[in-house]
């Protein structure tokens, strides 16, 4: 395909990388800081090179405006998406005015940098929404980058994003903390790692039953409060994220009256 790509930041860089190694062809970059290493850059004023498919890649509260505006270029494009998870198609809708088959393409994926989110594309979902058009479209640019397509609805979107963000985020944070804890007791926190690979993939293994172990999921209460009680130790700001997360567990493991226990 011919590609056009509004904002090369990290998500529109990466895509950028892996369609040109996979064979597209990068016709045009509309960049806010007016320079970028993907194509040719764009500007508002002049006209744009006829493309197959416009991808949209810019902030949620900005997405409205720019399809605004990029409906004076409709001719370019027979094809438009943005690729925000939240924000639904409807945004879209000053392109859809004019003829223009409209649609979202959200990698679920952490894109750290256009390299290794280009990288990590491959064998990635992607969930994606629209009218006919715009999803055959989509269904085939993912195909040729070796993701793999779910339709998304627009009615779904903050459920799903929000789903999206606790899965690449609050294990972050939950990781960062018992980072913090073994650092405390002069541990290196690479032991760890064995442990969250294997806990990881009980989550996705084990459907059964619940992956939760350890004393908050058997309520050993004594050793729990040991537990808040080093954390608390470590900082005031651990403390209170391993209560809070704490807290999360109990009531994830059907515990929450333990709360109070330790509260």
């Amino acid at each position: 395909m011919r590609l056009i790509i509004a904002g090369p930041g990290r998500a529109g860089g990466s895509i950028a990388v892996a369609a040109a190694r996979s064979g597209h062809e990068i016709v045009g970059v509309l960049s806010r800081s007016g320079d970028n290493p993907y194509g040719p850059t764009l500007a508002w004023d002049t006209s744009w090179p006829e493309s197959d498919l416009l991808l949209i890649a810019v902030r949620d509260d900005a997405i409205e405006d720019v399809s605004t505006r990029l409906s004076l270029h409709a001719g370019s494009f027979p094809v438009a998406a943005h690729m925000s998870g939240f924000t639904p198609v409807a945004a879209l809708d000053e392109l859809a005015a004019v003829g223009v088959a409209t649609g979202g393409f959200h990698p679920l994926q952490t894109l750290p940098d256009s390299e290794r989110g280009a990288a990590a594309l491959a064998g990635s979902f992607v969930g994606i929404g629209g009218g006919h058009r715009a999803m055959d479209t989509l269904t085939e640019l993912a195909a040729s980058l070796d993701m793999r397509p779910f339709p998304l609805a627009d009615e779904s979107r903050p459920a799903y994003h929000a789903g999206a963000a606790a899965a690449a985020n609050f294990v972050i944070t939950a990781l960062a903390t018992a980072e913090d804890l073994m650092v405390s007791a002069r541990i290196d926190p690479v032991v760890t790692r064995p442990l969250v690979e294997q806990a990881v993939a009980n989550l996705y293994e084990i459907v059964a039953e619940s992956p939760l172990t350890g004393p908050i999921a058997r309520g050993d209460i004594s050793t729990v409060v040991g537990q808040l009680e080093a954390a608390r130790q470590t900082s005031e700001s651990v403390g209170e994220q391993y209560r809070l997360m704490a807290e999360a567990t109990a009531i994830r493991a059907g515990r929450k009256g333990d709360i109070q226990q330790w509260s």
